[in-house]
């Protein structure tokens, strides 16, 4: 029973961490315009989960993320959602090219992905209010979110190899 317990707690890590995540970044920090421009690091969490271990966390599982994601940072419902599971399918549809690539080429193509992300966000906020919305905050967010996700790969590479060591099958 042990052993299935800790199969279990495996195998929901990820989303643990993601949902983590989502509430560290949810978290208010009383900085004057800090919240306009916070970094997702739930869109780390998941472009990283995606690429290493695509099977403890799921598409429907980055859907969900995002829909808590859209209720606590009051984002129109679906938009991070649609981001998250946008991203998740990109990644792992990709994931042959980033195994075994240097951290600088999968840097670079998080940065890529990730304002593409922030773009498709944007472009679809407008939509939904009929409105232009200045881009510098959404801007300023995806550059803060490139810039921290080197750290935050590493954290998640660290918890990663603890908690799912090289040659431990976790079966579904």
């Amino acid at each position: 029973m042990l052993q299935r317990m800790d199969t279990i707690a495996r195998n929901l890590f990820p989303a643990g961490l993601a949902l983590v995540a989502l509430l560290f970044g949810a978290t208010p920090i009383y900085l004057p315009g800090y919240s306009a421009i916070a970094p997702n690091f739930t869109l780390m969490v998941v472009f990283y989960w995606a690429i290493y271990r695509p099977d403890l966390l799921p598409t429907a599982v980055a859907f969900a993320i995002g829909l808590v994601q859209d209720a606590l940072m009051g984002t129109p419902i679906g938009l991070n959602a649609l981001l998250l599971i946008a991203v998740h399918g990109v990644v792992v549809t990709q994931r042959r090219f980033f195994q075994g690539k240097t951290f600088a080429v999968v840097w670079s193509a998080f940065t890529v992905i990730a304002l593409s992300a922030g773009l498709l966000g944007w472009v679809l906020v407008m939509a939904l209010v009929g409105a232009t919305i200045n881009p510098w905050p959404g801007i300023f967010s995806m550059l803060l979110t490139v810039a921290l996700y080197p750290f935050v790969t590493w954290v998640q590479a660290r918890i990663h190899g603890a908690v799912l060591p090289a040659g431990l099958h976790v079966p579904r």
